[in-house]
């Protein structure tokens, strides 16, 4: 089975049931901007999440691993915000992605309601990042940062209150904060 099928299937068949979601929205003291990242899963063997490390230069999460992504413009849905986002970060073309759809919106702590995009891109890509918005890019694989066991939580003290989050060590890559919650979440929706 291919795997856009497949993931066509556990997208379908997690989306009908509910989940304990995590998000930060009880930090969230201001309207959120809607925001969209895309969550594109390379079609391999062992398919792997593109990611990539913010730049330390920028402004906002400086240095921390995402998915590529952004907020959404007036007039675009989620998932052309997503694609729009994943070809100015990773030059990653909308005819190389086939969208298998979208999924929870996670609610930030920094004022974004991020709607994740699952979709599917073909094994070893060219990709071209942008070095304004992407220090590097890398490819974790689906079945380790879906798992449970690979999902540290901590604690910390932030704008003066207890936050919780989750960690994912891979390789050399810390995945942290939003970007492990909303894999956190993808892996209850999606039973890998």
């Amino acid at each position: 089975m291919s795997l856009v099928k497949r993931l066509s299937r556990l997208h379908a068949e997690g989306h009908a049931q509910a989940i304990d979601h995590h998000d930060e929205q009880g930090f969230a003291d201001r309207e959120l901007r809607p925001a969209a990242v895309l969550a594109a899963m390379t079609e391999r063997e062992r398919p792997g999440f593109l990611l990539i490390h913010r730049p330390s230069n920028m402004r906002s999460h400086p240095g921390q691993v995402a998915f590529p992504g952004g907020k959404i413009d007036p007039g675009e849905t989620p998932v052309e915000a997503a694609l729009r986002e994943a070809w100015e970060e990773l030059g990653i073309h909308e005819r190389d992605v086939t969208v298998i759809g979208p999924s929870d919106t996670y609610r930030t702590g920094s004022g974004y309601a991020i709607t994740p995009v699952i979709a599917v891109v073909p094994p070893d890509l060219e990709l071209n990042p942008s070095p304004t918005e992407v220090a590097q890019w890398f490819e974790a694989p689906v079945d380790f940062v879906f798992d449970a066991a690979n999902h540290t939580h901590h604690s910390g003290i932030w704008q003066g209150r207890t936050r919780s989050y989750i960690e994912i060590l891979w390789e050399q890559h810390r995945i942290w904060g939003v970007t492990a919650g909303i894999i956190a979440n993808l892996a209850k929706r999606i039973a890998w």
